[in-house]
């Protein structure tokens, strides 16, 4: 009995408690996404960084423009070839937001929605995917990993902080 209540209190820490907390998060990932691609709207369509030490590179892949979202790709070129984390994400500007539109399943290669689970709900899927976009951008920050396009002289670099002009 006393296993169950643990596992029912890790399984309540694990999962939002509002929509608000989740609208809170696609803030977050929103404010992540723009120190990882400073320039996301002048962005090329394909791009990779790679960080000194080692690590994978990370592939960002624009699949979608429109004046207020952005919608791309996001993940690594693994050794064999394959793509993991594979997360289609889109970008709201207007909105300040960025959630996970969905990602591929490693297993069977198909796209896999928020919400597309029998088991779960759409606020529970999301909240997962979204969670986890969030930890994976905060370490590829901290690995180094940043989207720069060739951009025109007249965008400055203040204390090593891109001007966000877009």
């Amino acid at each position: 009995m006393h296993d169950q209540s643990i596992k029912k209190s890790n399984w309540i820490k694990l999962h939002p408690k509002s929509f608000s907390a989740l609208m809170e998060m696609y803030e977050e990932n929103y404010i992540s996404m723009r120190l990882l691609c400073p320039y996301l709207q002048k962005m090329e369509p394909k791009m990779v960084s790679g960080v000194d030490g080692g690590g994978y590179d990370l592939h960002l892949h624009i699949l979608e423009k429109a004046p207020q979202t952005t919608t791309l790709r996001l993940t690594y070129c693994m050794q064999d070839g394959s793509y993991r984390p594979d997360l289609k994400i889109r970008v709201y500007h207007d909105a300040r937001q960025a959630e996970v539109l969905s990602r591929q399943c490693r297993i069977t290669g198909g796209e896999q929605k928020a919400g597309g689970l029998p088991d779960e709900s759409a606020l529970l899927c999301r909240w997962r995917l979204n969670r986890f976009l969030a930890r994976w951008l905060n370490y590829s920050l901290r690995q180094g990993h940043m989207f720069i396009p060739d951009v025109p002289s007249r965008h400055s670099m203040r204390k090593g902080t891109p001007e966000l002009l877009d």
